[in-house]
Order: structure tokens, then C-alpha cells, then sequence
């Protein structure tokens, strides 16, 4: 299952692992490193799922996360808050937010890719 990935990221060496890893099990990556970016990146090509850093430059994912939802085209793509916030309560916190999923940092990579395509797979099951 290939699919088209959008990740929101600002910290440059993160964005290049999470890239390397989903690439190189095939899947489509475009990127934004900001609120603004990431808004433009959506009226491109829809993806099948968003990874979307909470702390980026322009107001915050939570900023990113109501275009999303608000957008009739992406209101149903699934969105994983990807966050080095792991105290207790922080996944049910962002859950609660209208996140669809988890992935803390750092990034496991091994997990992160069948992670991802668990995510996107439940959401094409759907």
C-alpha cells in the first residue's frame, strides 16, 4: 500500500528522517515546515494522511488542525499528532483536540513506518 503523505514539520532533521523512512518504503512524501506552508500544501494534491508537529512556526498544529477540519476535501483525512509532548495525559489530550492518532518523538525508527501505514490503512478501512 503506497500512499501520499504530508508531513508538517520545522526542525530540518527530523523532517529528513521521517521523509527517509516513509520513502523508502515507497510511500509519496510532500512537505511544510510551517502554519502557512502547510496550508498551502493542502490545496495541492490531497494526501491520505497528515503527520503534523503540535509546536510549529505561524501558531501551532492545533492552527493547521482546524483548516484541516474545516476543509469539506481534507475534513476526513486522518491526522497524527507527532510531538515530544509524552507526559501522561498528552495523547488523550491531542486525541480530545480532533487528532486522530499519536506518534511521540523521538522518532522510533523501526515502528515509524508500520506505525504510519497502520494509521493510514484503518483510515482507507473506513
Amino acid at each position: 500500500m503506497s500512499v501520499r503523505i504530508l508531513i508538517v514539520e520545522d526542525h530540518p532533521l527530523n523532517l529528513e528522517l521521517a521523509r527517509d523512512i516513509l520513502e523508502a518504503r515507497g510511500h509519496t512524501v510532500d512537505a511544510a515546515t510551517n502554519v502557512e506552508e502547510a496550508v498551502l500544501a493542502l490545496r495541492g494534491p490531497r494526501p491520505d494522511i497528515i503527520l503534523l508537529d503540535v509546536q510549529i512556526p505561524g501558531g501551532g498544529g492545533e492552527v493547521v488542525l482546524q483548516h484541516i477540519r474545516g476543509d469539506p476535501g481534507t475534513a476526513r483525512v486522518p491526522v497524527v499528532a507527532v510531538t515530544a509532548f509524552a507526559m501522561d495525559g498528552d495523547r488523550e489530550r491531542f486525541l480530545a483536540q480532533g487528532f486522530d492518532a499519536y506518534i511521540s518523538k523521538p522518532l522510533d525508527v523501526r515502528a515509524f513506518g508500520p506505525e504510519v501505514e497502520s494509521i493510514a490503512g484503518q483510515a482507507g478501512a473506513s
